[in-house]
């Protein structure tokens, strides 16, 4: 919106310097300042709301000993998340790129199912949502903008069922898939990255860590598959396929790294402040969905690779205990096992940020190597 309103204004000559709006880096820089101030400043508002509705978390009696302290703390703090998100994405994107709506469709719908199991939690049912019901309305949502992503003309046709394979030039050595085994193979990337990081959303600040360092990865990834500075295809440089109008999306991804650090601000240990369902779902979307516009989805296995094993933990977990009777861990997700081995929280926190980085750190070599 801004974007839109101060561009044209450069032609006057006292104002040219707003030439500046024009370019994607500029606006990446305003969208995680604009998401940081908007986070940090409605915070101690929205938790001291929260508390007055008395929206409190509910800890599970399974769970560590030392969780039971952390009843009542307020959440569905994914809200503020959303909105210092959403804000700013509006004020600086360019609101005629669809790759924009695409990945905001996703967010915002995936917060808006998050937001009814919360509510369900605290006003109807501890379990809330029914596990295959929020599947079921995740999965639609998916199929519906997967669909209008790869049967419209939002990519182009040699890009459409294209998979990049880390370590491979694109062009060269392409992993082709038939129409349909691609829209399913989106969904899952997309679906199965949301509930990552529902899983991965167990202790204070744990799970936003990780998704500020793979939004930031993001940021690095999308602007360099959409930008052109002065004729330098960066893309074409790097091996790996440019998508026109992609690079926009580095601005979402910006306000997702400021919107995300402003939360950590009150999500870190000892949290002022829980995500819920309606954060973890809807960044979990945001990124499988980013990961789909930027032709990363395998190299989203390894960014994500705390998410893929906080996922298969349980899956083991559940697997083992079903046909053995014996768990592989203490507790799952694979946090809690940590946790009952005695590693304190913070302890267990910060390991798995050091964990994301160098994984964030091997998905942007693979760049390179290509």
């Amino acid at each position: 919106m801004l974007y839109h309103l101060l561009y044209p204004l450069h032609v006057h000559h006292a104002l040219r310097w707003l030439n500046l709006v024009r370019y994607v880096s500029t606006r990446t820089i305003l969208a995680i300042l604009t998401a940081l101030i908007l986070s940090l400043v409605l915070g101690p508002w929205f938790i001291d709301r929260l508390r007055r509705l008395q929206i409190g978390e509910t800890i599970r009696t399974d769970g560590p000993e030392t969780h039971k302290k952390k009843a009542g703390t307020p959440t569905m703090g994914g809200t503020l998340i959303l909105f210092s998100l959403v804000i700013p994405t509006l004020l600086w994107c360019d609101l005629t790129n669809r790759f924009v709506w695409v990945v905001l469709a996703i967010t915002t719908s995936y917060g808006l199912i998050g937001f009814l199991d919360d509510y369900r939690k605290l006003r109807v049912s501890k379990k809330g949502l029914p596990g295959r019901t929020k599947l079921i309305l995740q999965t639609l949502v998916t199929v519906g903008v997967v669909g209008y992503i790869f049967y419209s003309n939002l990519f182009d046709v040699d890009l459409r069922f294209r998979v990049a394979i880390p370590l491979v030039d694109f062009y060269k050595h392409p992993l082709v898939m038939i129409g349909p085994l691609y829209v399913l193979f989106a969904v899952l990337v997309i679906v199965g990255s949301s509930h990552g990081v529902n899983m991965t959303d167990g202790l204070d600040g744990l799970a936003i860590g990780p998704v500020i360092i793979a939004a930031g990865t993001f940021l690095i990834l999308a602007y360099g598959a959409g930008t052109v500075i002065k004729g330098f295809n960066i893309a074409e440089y790097l091996k790996i396929p440019y998508i026109y109008g992609a690079g926009e999306l580095a601005i979402f991804c910006g306000a997702l790294v400021g919107a995300s650090v402003g939360f950590l601000w009150y999500n870190t240990y000892p949290a002022q402040i829980f995500m819920g369902d309606v954060g973890s779902l809807s960044l979990g979307g945001a990124l499988g969905t980013l990961a789909v516009l930027t032709k990363n989805e395998l190299t989203l296995f390894i960014l994500g690779g705390v998410f893929v094993a906080e996922t298969v933990s349980v899956m083991l977990q559940v697997v083992s205990f079903k046909t053995t009777g014996k768990r592989i861990f203490k507790m799952a997700p694979l946090h809690h096992h940590f946790e009952l081995k005695g590693w304190a929280e913070p302890k267990v926190i910060v390991r798995f940020w050091i964990i994301a980085v160098m994984l964030a750190l091997i998905a942007l070599a693979t760049l390179k190597v290509r």
